[in-house]
């Protein structure tokens, strides 16, 4: 499990899973491909896979980390980890 902390921000809010079984991350932070996602309690929620959309109003498509992913929906994450880069 990851400690948030205070200083970290918001990189965007859960929408939904997609039929894939990808979950649908609307982002509003600094996020990318590879990165590791977390709710405010620290745990692991899902990692970008892709980022998709306009420039301006991004999206990720993101693998779950958790068997209960439903829960986290409305949810904001934090990048808790990051990812390698492509």
């Amino acid at each position: 499990m990851y400690i948030a902390t205070p200083a970290m921000k918001q990189a965007g809010v859960v929408l939904h899973q997609a039929g894939s079984g990808r979950v649908i991350i609307r982002l509003n932070g600094e996020a990318s491909e590879g990165d590791i996602l977390c709710n405010s309690q620290g745990v692991r929620v899902a990692r970008i896979r892709e980022v998709i959309g306009p420039v301006r109003a991004p999206y990720a498509s993101a693998e779950p980390l958790t068997n209960n992913i439903q829960r986290h929906m409305g949810e904001p994450v934090s990048v808790c980890n990051r990812g390698k880069r492509h």
